[in-house]
């Protein structure tokens, strides 16, 4: 009677079928898992990571020229993206209906806020779009800004402002 011996881990015993040892992953599959982390880069913001002193002066920018209905210089000094998306008479419009119906901002709150480094798409570049629970002085919504940083500044790329007084 000829028995056979196996290569250690591989072989089999008395009547059992072949058991592998497990095997390390193959070093694509180590590659591609310790890449995973950067495959995203987007950075939240919330209460350990605050909007910069220069994003939060563009927002308050943003929310002054509202405001004071100062329309024509928001849409001079916003991002391409803003401009492509509207006319200057359809972002005074947009911007007219949240001033009537809701008024002037009274207090904020940070909802959401995602930072990100796009190669390409529609917000290329160094971007921030930050969404607040928005208490106005005729009722509340959620108030969101996109802004885009081009030459160093951080410009207005697209203002949303979800309520039932806009209705």
């Amino acid at each position: 009677m000829k028995t056979s011996r196996g290569v250690r881990g591989w072989g089999t015993r008395a009547g059992k079928s072949p058991s592998p040892v497990p095997r390390p992953p193959s070093p694509l599959l180590l590659f591609a898992f310790l890449l995973l982390p950067f495959a995203f880069s987007a950075c939240e913001i919330d209460e350990r990571r605050q909007i910069t002193p220069e994003q939060q002066a563009a927002i308050d920018r943003v929310t002054e020229d509202i405001a004071a209905a100062r329309d024509r210089e928001l849409y001079e000094a916003a991002a391409d993206e803003w401009r492509a998306a509207a006319t200057p008479e359809e972002s005074r419009d947009k911007l007219e209906r949240v001033r009537t119906r809701l008024g002037r901002v009274q207090s904020r709150a940070l909802h959401t806020g995602t930072e990100k480094d796009n190669a390409a798409g529609p917000l290329s570049g160094h971007s921030l779009v930050v969404t607040y629970q928005t208490t106005f002085e005729r009722g509340t919504g959620m108030e969101t800004f996109t802004l885009l940083e081009r030459d160093g500044r951080w410009l207005l790329a697209g203002y949303t402002v979800t309520s039932d007084a806009l209705k």
